[in-house]
């Protein structure tokens, strides 16, 4: 019986998953999604003021913030992601400690104090605001939610599946399940960094901004890790090093006959 339980788990998961399919009309991607764009903005804007107080909340320096929204909407204007839906906003938290920058679905971006001032130029602002920028018309929460969504059906059809009430020795293979679907989740935010990137690039060319900076801003990343960020493959972003080909190879695609001259830098 335990079995069936589990094969049904696992089918309906896989089912849900595979039938929510939508084209993302940035990227031009077909996405495993089950939430609307509205939804999205909804829950962004729900989390937000959670987030913020996380990071000791918005920054009391104003003229800062407002230059943090004055690049941010120049990318969005500038680059096609003004024509989406989504309802971008750019705030500087207060962290000065902290080095991040995320973005919540539906467009509400966030810089820590602490990353902006390691930042030494407005195309690195650019390079960090960008990327954040691509997570949201990429989609990559949606898609997360989703993903996690199967993999905790899927794993926990195979804990049902492994577990022997009379053989406790048994919850070792139902945690070692959620270890991989764990694993898998972080994979996924990975690849999700490197489209990214790979956005962020367009984005920041097509506003101005030199994108070679990002290079510089994965520099920036790469010292404050302090070199002591562990193995990549237990790691939600893809080490910074490892990030600059990547990038480097995304402007060569980009820009196959040179950039363009007066770029911001």
């Amino acid at each position: 019986m335990k079995f069936i339980i589990a094969l049904l788990i696992a089918g309906v998961s896989l089912v849900t998953y595979w039938c929510n399919r939508q084209e993302n009309e940035f990227t031009g991607e077909t996405q495993h999604v089950d939430m609307t764009v509205e939804q999205e903005i909804a829950l962004g804007l729900q989390a937000a003021p959670q987030m913020a107080s996380q990071y000791g909340g918005l920054h009391a320096d104003r003229e800062a913030a407002a230059e943090i929204k004055r690049i941010g909407q120049q990318l969005v204007n500038s680059s096609g992601a003004g024509n989406t839906p989504y309802q971008f906003d750019f705030h500087l938290l207060a962290d000065e400690n902290t080095v991040n920058a995320f973005a919540l679905p539906g467009g509400q971006i966030f810089i820590t104090a602490g990353l902006l001032k390691r930042l030494s130029s407005e195309a690195q602002v650019a390079g960090v605001l960008g990327h954040e920028i691509g997570h949201v018309v990429a989609r990559h929460s949606a898609q997360q939610l989703a993903k996690a969504k199967l993999t905790q059906g899927l794993t926990g059809a195979a804990a049902i599946a492994i577990y022997d009430p009379e053989n406790p020795a048994s919850q070792s293979g139902a945690v070692a399940a959620a270890m991989v679907g764990k694993l898998l989740n972080m994979r996924y935010g990975r690849n999700d960094e490197l489209e990214s990137d790979r956005l962020a690039v367009r984005l920041t060319g097509k506003s101005g901004y030199d994108p070679r900076a990002m290079t510089e801003v994965m520099r920036v990343l790469e010292q404050a890790s302090g070199g002591a960020s562990g193995p990549e493959f237990t790691q939600t972003h893809p080490n910074p090093g490892n990030r600059i080909a990547e990038i480097e190879r995304a402007i060569q695609q980009e820009y196959p006959n040179g950039l363009p001259a007066g770029l911001i830098e």
